[in-house]
């Protein structure tokens, strides 16, 4: 069975020492929370610390972004290995910050996820659309053409260790997000292209997690969508109660909704 899947994307927040303080409060905060796979991706200077606070519990720590080669003259990068070593779990690969403010594309993308399911790492693959290409009606060609580009060469047991991120451009840290309804008819559409490539049974089982302005406020309600099985999140992320909270709406509804099977 699968289980809610919500992480929290820190981006370029906080200072070290109030990253250290939010992931004690996490700590506590969620420490009983079984049922659900927490992930804090905080910035690469945070890693090594957090993971020390995080130790003995269920939660798991992710990167925001590496490279997909194991070492070389690359300055200023981050390689597979060093996250394995430092003890990430996950890593977010292609998010729209990435593409649109460092050149990352769909073929860059699939290196880096290729690479992080060959060092052990689950890929947190974000795909997504503009409100200019939303407004034109391509929306469901855009997230078809990155999705299959990023997931080329991926096998049918590396899919499963893999996450599909849908984030809406128009909607990330704009604190206008998709409606429940808007973003299961993009999830269904994505679990409809893996059921082509993988087959039902095997599509069922990947993790498909909506990204965009996620509040305690609609978390409840996106979460009770059939396709949608979790979230990243942004700047709710970054304070204690508000995490908290999308964690709690997020296994109620899961549950509400029998935690379905797609």
């Amino acid at each position: 069975m699968k289980k809610p899947f919500i992480a929290g994307n820190w981006k370029m927040n906080p200072p070290i020492s109030a990253g250290i303080e939010l992931a004690k409060e996490l700590k506590k905060s969620l420490f009983d929370f079984r049922d659900v796979e927490i992930v804090l991706i905080p910035p690469f200077t945070h890693l090594y610390l957090v993971k020390k606070e995080i130790e003995g519990t269920k939660i798991k720590l992710g990167a925001q972004n590496m490279h997909w080669e194991e070492k070389g003259a690359f300055t200023g990068e981050i390689s597979p290995l060093m996250l394995k070593e430092i003890g990430c779990s996950y890593v977010i690969i292609g998010h729209s910050e990435r593409r649109k403010y460092f050149g990352e594309n769909d073929e860059t993308v699939n290196k880096k996820a290729r690479s992080a399911l060959l060092h052990g790492l689950s890929p947190i693959i974000c795909i997504g659309e503009t409100l200019e290409e939303r407004e034109k009606g391509i929306t469901m060609k855009v997230v078809e053409n990155q999705l299959r580009a990023s997931i080329k060469g991926i096998s049918e047991e590396e899919i499963l260790k893999t996450v599909i991120a849908y984030e809406p451009v128009w909607a990330i840290g704009t604190g206008r997000n998709a409606t429940p309804e808007q973003a299961e008819e993009v999830h269904s559409f994505i679990r409809k292209i893996l059921r082509e490539i993988y087959g039902i049974e095997k599509s069922n089982y990947v993790i498909i997690i909506y990204g965009g302005s996620v509040t305690m406020e609609n978390s409840y309600f996106l979460l009770k969508m059939k396709n949608v099985d979790g979230f990243l999140v942004g700047g709710a992320s970054l304070k204690g109660d508000s995490f908290k909270g999308i964690v709690e709406n997020g296994l109620r509804a899961w549950k509400e909704k029998g935690g379905e099977i797609c």
